[in-house]
């Protein structure tokens, strides 16, 4: 494991995993606007520091061992459904459904909950919108946990949907030969079509196609219960044509922002948690992100890829939060 952190910043503790399942004590619908309804629930300690998990995705929703990564004697962990995803209303909308929009809605939902700062922990796309998140409202972040960093550039996009190929040359086969030949060179366009259409004959199978790529190529070695989720009908369709809509207006920001964004973070304790083989986010933009943050604790996993749930990974964010316990 590869690690670097700033001066008087301590490394989180290895080799602890998940705490045990807690059930919350209140959820809700945050009205949103005249057409998204926004789930949250929260669990733990009512008043313990708080926390935030940011799903990742987009359009992946939150589940219950997202509340795991943080010790509900001490936190008040808030989960939430971002926008057209998960228990969030309607499903699968893609209308009024931006990055900013994400923004908006999660510093709404502080306010609602009434909570001056907290920690903010996402992966994968969830460590976009922290960023995008804690780069808009610094004051309102104690800290920062990312993992599996994604930094909406289009080269990136452009990996997931071309370059990761190199590596798991079956799956992103039966990704591309879902469509066919002659619309492979704009995979992206072709997937987009299909997933906006209404009938469920067209939209399932492309999103079935599209999510269980992404579950296939998510772990180091092979994990039939990842790809099995991924292929599940409501996490598939909100994943795939969320991202898809997302992927089709470059993730509704600047190319390279939140890089280029990353001094507005001075200031917020921050940890970096990256398996070394992730090859839906590789090792490059977490890389990126902390020459360009360096007060944040950098953690590289040397035998994960990009799941959350791999034990390297697990027991690094787990450090985190443990970590973090410290900071208000």
């Amino acid at each position: 494991m590869y690690a670097a952190a700033s001066k008087g910043t301590a490394m989180p503790r290895p080799n602890r995993d998940l705490f045990p399942p807690v059930e919350p004590h209140r959820t809700g619908l945050l009205p949103l606007d005249g057409l998204h309804e926004m789930y949250w629930e929260t669990a733990g300690n009512p008043q313990g520091q708080p926390a935030v998990f940011l799903h990742g995705g987009p359009g992946a929703g939150a589940s219950a061992d997202h509340r795991r990564f943080f010790d509900p004697t001490h936190y008040r962990i808030v989960v939430y459904d971002q926008r057209g995803a998960g228990r969030s209303r309607p499903f699968g909308e893609t209308r009024a459904n931006t990055t900013q929009h994400l923004v908006d809605d999660l510093e709404d939902l502080r306010g609602h909950l009434g909570i001056e700062r907290w920690l903010v922990f996402g992966g994968s796309w969830g460590s976009s919108l922290a960023l995008a998140y804690a780069q808009a409202h610094p004051e309102r972040v104690s800290g920062l946990i990312l993992r599996g960093v994604f930094l909406c550039r289009d080269e990136e996009i452009q990996w997931f949907l071309y370059g990761m190929r190199r590596l798991f040359p079956e799956a992103w086969e039966r990704f591309a030969g879902f469509l066919p030949a002659a619309e492979r060179d704009d995979i992206l366009a072709a997937y987009h079509r299909r997933l906006m259409d209404p009938d469920p004959n067209v939209h399932m199978p492309a999103a079935r196609a599209w999510s269980t790529y992404e579950g296939a190529c998510s772990t180091l070695l092979p994990s039939p219960g990842t790809v099995a989720s991924f292929a599940d009908d409501r996490i598939a369709l909100g994943l795939a044509r969320i991202e898809a809509h997302y992927f089709a207006h470059s993730v509704f920001l600047r190319d390279s922002a939140l890089l280029d964004n990353a001094e507005r973070l001075r200031g917020i304790p921050g940890a970096i948690v990256q398996g070394r083989y992730d090859v839906v986010c590789p090792i490059v933009s977490a890389h990126a992100l902390h020459k360009a943050w360096p007060e944040a604790t950098y953690t590289v996993v040397p035998d994960a890829g990009h799941s959350a749930m791999e034990r390297g990974i697990r027991h690094a964010l787990v450090g985190a939060t443990e970590q973090f316990k410290t900071v208000r």
